[in-house]
């Protein structure tokens, strides 16, 4: 990956080299490529400028900048540039049309035939993108079992990925690998020590249920924890192991009572937590749970036990809810709520509905009546919660529901339109579904969403108009405006940016050292660099963990949808998640708000989807030691040549 720093550097030299008179456009410097990325092509002369140039940085970045656009019209693009003399270059057009899943593209023996490319990292790229787009036949499957034949390990690895995605993608569809695919797979795993090639093929068995009896074996022989892990997943069978992720994993697959009672006491908390779970869950005797229910137990194990007595003393447990619902910690009471909801104990739930705390509230209020005075709340997720209540009831809500529910709808659309999209996305077809039997608000009040800055919105209220028959939808349409991006950084900024790194600190935990990617993801960079020199992240929580995938955190609200910034972020994929890296978390395209996620493990199947902008160099320990509600400390941004900044 090219340097940030020369690529602005050249950026200026090109444009000192422009002042000249010129017959032809001028190339478009490094900056301005990639603010035409940052466009989403809305800027193509600049694009194609680049590609026209011959020169290999400018050519990479207009490649970059095509598959990022995740737009299949733009693949003829990539074929001009997968020609290139310069591997650098076809090596970027074959990620780019790994992004656009143009397989076809890497297919054509008169596009780019993988027996003429010399190259093993753009062969390994061919292979994986062969897998990312390929449908079910037999012609990839033989391509890509030639590729774990091939004699460099760079291209087996990136067959062995190619492999990891065609057979879960296609699985999903019920395909089935053919035998002489799966020996190979197999065999692979038993032949090849190489940790990374056997994590994906052991990763690829899985998305298929082929238990091979073998290959698991060499998998639980790895030296990388990660690759017993999923050898683990695969075989369901348990193992003992000094690794955390691993016993996790084998307590997940394998976990018996009797296993998970030996497991309440492990030095990992995910562990432990997981134990107390199954002892609930597999209907074990309640008797230790009862004593890991008392209020002198810590709060996170405390909660977990009363959940699970839930499901292993149901008659028992309403005792242990109502306690635990006066619990200090928020979040234990949200673990009350959710237990007195498998209790049906609706006298909890009533009084836990008007907590101070909102999502405590979002996992309690149950009524039509709690949803609407929940309404009023300044919180996404509680918002969402009432309009997905609301939603059910239809066309059969009161005059007071929809008034209630228009007045929340305005009221958010006017202070925080794209921040909160979801409970609006809910809100309005519950609007316009109740008006169709009151006709109090029509078509008139409607209209006036097709300006929206939201395209969700816009679509929503578009779709509805032609129901409404005093409106004419064809005027309408032309109302609808295209949502704008954040702005991007200034060439300045950019350069601040170059070697920059982070402490995150977390409370009680430790401390993680971070390198930031501005090279791979500029603009990503520089909103979590705004945000934490503003202290946007300090006092946050760890709002979600999912041992052996993900921790995220950083939101305003502790949940999935109270953003950190006013505006939806451009997804810049293209890095790797690798355990320790840190990414964007997002709920569909384009939709990165500042909250953040931390990769436990390689997790392979979110590569292409996610942005990953930092990764973690010193400090995994205290990423494997996070759990709900932990603190954000702080998160200080350390500039090369400068004073770091809080």
């Amino acid at each position: 990956m090219w340097s940030l720093a020369s690529l602005l550097l050249r950026s200026a030299a090109v444009s000192a080299s422009l002042s000249a008179p010129v017959l032809q456009p001028p190339a478009p410097t490094p900056y301005q490529v990639m603010v035409a990325e940052h466009a989403r092509l809305t800027d193509l002369p600049t694009i194609e400028r680049a590609i026209a140039s011959g020169d290999t940085v400018l050519q990479r970045l207009a490649a970059r900048a095509l598959g990022r656009t995740d737009d299949q019209r733009w693949a003829p693009m990539l074929d001009r540039l997968m020609g290139s003399p310069a591997a650098s270059v076809r090596l970027e057009a074959v990620r780019a049309a790994a992004q656009l899943k143009t397989a076809s593209m890497v297919m054509h023996e008169r596009s780019f035939p993988f027996s003429k490319e010399a190259h093993p990292a753009v062969r390994a790229e061919l292979y994986e993108t062969l897998g990312r787009g390929g449908m079910a036949s037999l012609q990839v499957e033989e391509t890509l079992r030639a590729g774990l034949s091939d004699t460099s390990l760079v291209v087996r690895r990136g067959a062995a990925r190619g492999f990891e995605v065609f057979l879960r993608r296609n699985a999903r569809s019920g395909f089935r690998a053919t035998p002489p695919t799966l020996a190979a797979i197999a065999g692979t795993v038993v032949s090849d020590r190489d940790s990374e090639l056997r994590y994906a093929l052991l990763l690829a068995l899985n998305a298929v249920s082929h238990r091979d009896t073998v290959a698991i074996r060499a998998g639980l022989d790895d030296t990388d924890p990660d690759v017993r892990r999923v050898a683990v997943m695969l075989g369901r069978a348990w193992v003992t192991d000094t690794s955390a992720m691993v016993r996790w994993q084998a307590l997940r697959s394998a976990g018996t009572c009797e296993l998970a009672l030996q497991h309440v006491r492990d030095r990992s908390e995910h562990v432990r937590l997981l134990a107390i779970d199954l002892l609930g869950t597999l209907r074990c005797a309640p008797a230790p749970l009862y004593a890991l229910a008392q209020p002198s137990t810590p709060w996170r194990s405390r909660a977990h036990a009363v959940f699970a007595l839930t499901y292993a003393d149901s008659a028992k447990a309403q005792g242990a809810v109502r306690a635990l619902s006066t619990s200090a910690p928020w979040q234990a009471r949200a673990w009350a709520a959710r237990a007195a909801r498998r209790l049906n104990d609706s006298v909890t739930l009533g009084r836990l509905a008007n907590d101070v705390e909102p999502n405590v509230r979002i996992d309690a209020i149950t009524t039509r009546a709690e949803a609407v005075n929940a309404l009023h709340a300044d919180h996404a997720g509680l918002l969402l919660q009432a309009a997905t209540i609301l939603k059910r009831v239809g066309a059969g809500a009161t005059r007071a529901e929809l008034d209630a529910a228009v007045a929340s709808f305005e009221r958010i659309s006017r202070t925080r339109p794209l921040r909160w999209r979801d409970p609006r996305e809910v809100l309005l077809p519950f609007i316009i579904e109740a008006d169709r039997a009151h006709m109090a608000y029509g078509g008139a009040w409607l209209t006036q969403w097709l300006r929206d800055g939201d395209p969700v919105i816009q679509r929503i209220a578009l779709d509805a108009i032609p129901a409404f028959r005093s409106l004419q939808p064809a005027g309408a349409a032309m109302f609808v405006p295209p949502l704008q991006p954040p702005p991007f950084p200034t060439e300045a900024q950019l350069r601040a940016l170059e070697g920059a790194t982070a402490v995150v600190t977390v409370r009680g935990r430790g401390r993680m050292e971070l390198a930031l990617l501005p090279e791979v993801a500029p603009a990503a960079v520089h909103t979590f660099v705004r945000l934490a020199e503003g202290c946007a992240y300090s006092g946050k929580t760890w709002h979600r963990i999912v041992p052996n995938f993900v921790v995220q955190g950083g939101s305003p609200g502790a949940d999935e949808y109270d953003p950190a910034t006013p505006y939806f972020m451009r997804d810049e994929v293209g890095a790797r998640n690798l355990r320790g890296t840190f990414g964007i978390s997002t709920r569909g395209r384009d939709t990165g708000d500042g909250q953040l996620y931390i990769n436990h493990v390689n997790n392979m199947r979110l590569d292409h989807d996610y942005t990953v902008f930092a990764t973690t160099t010193r400090g995994l320990d205290v990423l494997d030691a996070i759990q709900e509600g932990d603190v954000i400390e702080s998160v200080v941004i350390r500039r090369r040549g400068a004073r770091s900044a809080r």
